[in-house]
């Protein structure tokens, strides 16, 4: 198992990207904290997880306020050792099919504000960091 002894926590989770990255990790031996705004898909993922004997927990966060997020992974930092993946299936606002010249500038920084705005970097998060 690629994953074996790690800590993964994915944003978006219970989405369809998200749901599928999670299983993936915990096919691979990682104890995967699943986060997200819907907890009842998040619980879906889980059951899903935790029925193939996989771990998971569930953790209802808005991937957009950073004091939550940052919050939720010195919780699961502590509580796991250390997070080893920190993975974000959230999804971001994104005009499709217009070309360029034609997009406004807020449509055109949607996409990388968003992105920008639901990053966290795990590796400050090891204990005594």
């Amino acid at each position: 198992m690629l994953l074996e002894s790690k800590s993964a926590v994915v944003y978006g989770a219970g989405g369809s990207m998200g749901g599928a990255v999670a299983r993936a990790f915990a096919r691979e031996g990682a104890n995967v904290f699943l986060a997200g705004r819907t907890l009842s898909k998040l619980a879906a993922v889980a059951e899903e997880i935790t029925a193939d004997g996989g771990k998971a927990e569930t953790a209802e966060i808005d991937a957009f306020d950073q004091k939550a997020v940052e919050a939720h992974l010195d919780e699961m930092g502590e509580k796991a050792g250390s997070i080893d993946i920190c993975f974000n299936a959230v999804s971001i606002t994104a005009v499709q099919g217009t070309p360029l010249v034609d997009m406004s500038l807020d449509d055109f920084l949607a996409p990388i504000t968003e992105a920008a705005h639901t990053t966290s970097s795990p590796q400050r998060r090891q204990p005594g960091a």
